[in-house]
């Protein structure tokens, strides 16, 4: 494989990019802050959230703020090291 080894499919797409982006530099992002954030429908950030919580890179906290449900999102160890590695590797197939 080479240059494009750490290269991961996961984040290929540019929501899920920008849901990782977001989540790396926030300790948490709740459902409505991601979908203003990135310009999304519910359903297709719905679908992308799920995708990166199956591959358990974010974890999902549920609970009510007064009596309203509130989901939120934060990177896992394991989702922070993955990105890192992909990002890495993107900037070094740029260099070469």
């Amino acid at each position: 494989m080479g240059i494009i080894e750490n290269i991961n499919k996961l984040f290929d797409h540019r929501i899920r990019l920008g849901i990782m982006s977001i989540l790396m530099v926030n300790e948490y992002a709740d459902f409505n802050r991601l979908k203003q954030l990135l310009e999304v429908t519910d359903g297709n950030l719905a679908s992308h959230l799920k995708a990166l919580e199956k591959a358990q890179y974010i974890k999902v906290e549920k609970q009510f703020i007064g009596r309203k449900p509130n989901t939120r999102y934060s990177v896992t160890p394991l989702g922070k090291n993955e990105f890192k590695k992909h990002i890495n590797a993107i900037e070094k197939l740029l260099r070469n």
